[in-house]
């Protein structure tokens, strides 16, 4: 394995429970919780927000094919299979020593509701099964003195990244039981697989819906990565929460804006011109916008005021600005809601996994 960690950039996280969820923790973004793909430090997966710096694997990458029938790598994939990960429990401070399957079983639990397809849970096993190794890989080149020796955070008192069976007991009641019966027979199908690119574990980044095409990863990161590129996502668009509003005053908003950004300047009895946006990607998500007399970045500007993604177009009128956003979360990799919505039309986990993560390949390591 040839892995060069070259890249540093920042992965915003808002990571909100979508109030759908059978489980109640649908993520919205994801490293596992609390993680980022190699610094794993951090709050919030599923209910929080945090900032991480994380290098991102960039390898001389080869262009596998896209075929879910591709094999002829003679790689040993063998090497990738572990019999535990070290979690550093943000809630207790203790680095808990998990087993793959039981920590796989509790990613799932924390981070879709039991209420989607069995083949979008097997899609989200493999994406939090694939996204835990790679931090526990990155971390082994590159240890975090933050993570007391741990290969990555999850916060199971919140629910977020990760849940202990008795947790999850305790937080889902009469109904844990069938919850599990139907997520631990999933878990287990998949658990032996994960997803690769240049025969290296991917970052198998995702989100609760993008805004009906996904995002690209060179748009929220400072680098690209080959396999998180913008691919359709069209259920998204049938999902309740994939509209969604915020309104601010003038005086609340240039307040939050003064108190994030020391040199933003506003002009006074110009409101309507104070936010204006100044690019797009290709999918649709605010790259820039301009706040007062600066320009930032449309993930900052998401975080600023707490919008459910960066998909947005703003407007001003009688002393208020309406954000009007599209989508739940970074909008890069998995769309969960999506891969729920390919379940349903019957696609399977492995054909949903390679669209998400365009030329990645599946593999098992056992």
């Amino acid at each position: 394995m040839k892995t060069k960690l070259v890249i540093t950039f920042i992965l915003l996280i808002a990571m909100l429970c979508i109030p759908m969820a059978a489980f109640g923790s649908n993520v919205e973004e994801h490293t596992p919780t609390g993680s980022s793909p190699s610094s794993n430090t951090g709050t919030g997966v599923a209910d929080g927000q945090s900032e991480s710096s994380a290098p991102v694997q960039q390898s001389d990458f080869s262009t596998p094919e896209t075929d879910k029938a591709q094999s002829g790598s003679s790689m040993d994939y063998a090497q990738y299979a572990v019999d535990s990960f070290n979690i550093l429990n943000l809630s207790t401070g203790e680095v808990m020593e998990i087993p793959v399957e039981e920590y796989v079983l509790g990613a799932v639990m924390s981070e879709m509701p039991a209420s989607y397809e069995l083949e979008a849970l097997k899609a989200q096993a493999v994406a939090a099964h694939t996204y835990a190794l790679y931090n526990k890989l990155s971390n082994q080149n590159n240890p975090d003195p933050a993570l007391n020796g741990a290969d990555f955070s999850a916060d199971p008192g919140n629910y977020q990244g990760f849940m202990t069976q008795s947790i999850a007991q305790n937080r889902f009641g009469s109904h844990y039981q069938s919850y599990y019966d139907k997520i631990a027979p999933a878990v287990a199908e998949v658990v032996d697989q994960i997803l690769v690119y240049d025969d290296e574990p991917i970052v198998a980044v995702y989100h609760a819906l993008s805004a009906g095409k996904t995002e690209d990863a060179s748009n929220i990161w400072t680098s690209n990565l080959d396999y998180l590129v913008p691919v359709e996502s069209i259920g998204d668009r049938l999902s309740s929460g994939y509209e969604t509003f915020a309104v601010f005053s003038s005086s609340h908003l240039r307040e939050l804006a003064e108190e994030a950004f020391e040199e933003v300047r506003f002009t006074d009895g110009d409101e309507k011109n104070w936010i204006e946006v100044m690019g797009r990607s290709e999918s649709g998500y605010v790259t820039q916008v301009r706040v007062g007399n600066i320009t930032v970045g449309g993930n900052e500007m998401r975080t600023l005021l707490d919008l459910r993604s960066s998909h947005f177009t703003v407007s001003y009128a009688d002393g208020n600005f309406r954000f009007d956003v599209l989508g739940y979360g970074h909008g890069v990799g998995l769309s969960q809601y999506g891969s729920d919505y390919f379940a349903r039309q019957g696609m399977d986990y492995e054909d949903i996994l390679l669209h998400y993560y365009q030329g990645a390949k599946l593999v098992s390591v056992r």
